[in-house]
């Protein structure tokens, strides 16, 4: 048990096991006061069971919100927690998710849905909720000048960088998530309150759920079950302690004692011609020269890093 998160409040989505439940531990060893926003669902996002909440905020010294929080009126209540019984809002953190997978032609609109509603949505309507918190708490001088005004942590996934058989709703809902994170992360700067992403690497239910087609993504699986969630939460304390004041809008990625900086998508090649527009036939002649030496090509992120974790 340390101080470094002494009197902070931290809110964590998706609490009550794995990845989450890491974090929230994590976060009570430095000294945060948490709120486990769990209600307990399955992998697939159906059923709840609110002992799930319950048992983790017992376990860190904490309070429950048993309730799914993939609505705007659910995310305020549990924000309204958090102040109502610790005082202030100081730390999001969006690990929430639930998984849905089918190939698009044989998609269902409702399983999308869904999959956004927990994995997206629900972020943005956390983020909505306890910013406006935050940013008085920055003005009414709650927190040390050397921490900041307060911090965002959006877990999302190498599925959304690279993308995967199968997961269309998954790595739509995990990629937006790379967008929230650099608008916040922009919203927010004049208040102090920094915003990042990480991509975790670790035994989850998600990770269990896998269901290899061949022997890649057979050794990937075997792989992942080898990382401990803990690992995570070191790097989301690190973002979350004075260290992480100035480090905002950022994707890393954490895979045992691995860590990652991921680029984010910027123009890698450019053409133009300012003489004239461009026709069909030069703009191919154009672009093969160019662009098709530096076109991305579609390894999956299981195939990306079927490699042997650093643990």
């Amino acid at each position: 048990m340390s101080d470094v998160l002494k009197d902070r409040v931290a809110l964590v989505s998706g609490g009550g096991r794995g990845i989450g439940l890491a974090i929230a531990e994590a976060l009570a060893a430095q000294g945060a006061k948490v709120v486990i926003a769990d209600n307990g669902t399955g992998i697939d996002g159906m059923g709840a069971d609110p002992a799930v909440a319950e048992a983790a905020a017992k376990a860190v010294g904490g309070r429950a919100f048993a309730d799914s929080i993939a609505s705007p009126a659910a995310a305020q209540a549990a924000v309204d927690l958090a102040v109502k019984n610790f005082g202030a809002i100081d730390i999001v953190v969006n690990n929430a998710a639930i998984l849905r997978d089918g190939f698009i032609f044989k998609g269902d609109a409702a399983n999308f849905e869904a999959v956004l509603r927990t994995n997206l949505f629900a972020a943005y309507y956390l983020a909505a909720a306890a910013t406006p918190h935050m940013r008085e708490q920055q003005k009414a001088g709650r927190t040390p000048k050397e921490w900041g005004g307060g911090r965002i942590v959006n877990i999302t996934s190498s599925a959304g960088l690279y993308g995967n058989f199968g997961q269309s709703a998954y790595a739509a809902a995990k990629a937006g998530l790379v967008g929230l994170t650099r608008v916040i992360a922009m919203d927010m700067a004049r208040s102090g309150v920094t915003c990042n992403a990480i991509a975790p690497f670790a035994a989850t239910r998600v990770t269990d759920s896998i269901r290899p087609a061949n022997e890649a993504q057979a050794s990937y699986k075997e792989r992942a079950l080898k990382v401990a969630p803990q690992h995570v939460a070191s790097v989301v304390a690190w973002l979350c302690s004075d260290h992480g004041a100035k480090v905002t809008g950022q994707l890393f990625g954490v895979r045992g004692r691995e860590v990652f900086l991921f680029g984010q998508p910027r123009p890698q090649q450019r053409i133009a011609d300012p003489a004239r527009d461009w026709d069909i036939d030069r703009l191919a002649a154009a672009a093969a020269a160019q662009f098709a030496p530096h076109y991305t090509d579609l390894t999956t992120d299981l195939e990306a890093f079927n490699t042997e974790p650093v643990v």
